[in-house]
């Protein structure tokens, strides 16, 4: 697995995990359950993560996502 994109927004996180399902991708989160060792204040970003096979496709839809929506991450 690589590592398509990093955030502490999970709104936008839900939402390119959203995306890429549409797309035909399987994505999983990494680093959820961290918050527990910054005290639960979400300062410890979240990895959203695809297979080796789909990074390509994955970075050109985030790509698109980042063009269209305007997010800056």
């Amino acid at each position: 697995m690589k590592e398509l994109f990093r955030t502490n927004d999970m709104v936008l996180l839900s939402f390119l995990e959203h995306c890429l399902r549409e797309e035909g991708i399987e994505s999983l989160v990494f680093d959820s359950h961290m918050s527990v060792m910054d005290g639960s204040i979400g300062i410890l970003p979240r990895r959203l993560m695809v297979g080796d096979d789909d990074l390509g496709r994955a970075e050109a839809i985030l790509a698109d996502m980042r063009q269209k929506h305007g997010f800056d991450q």
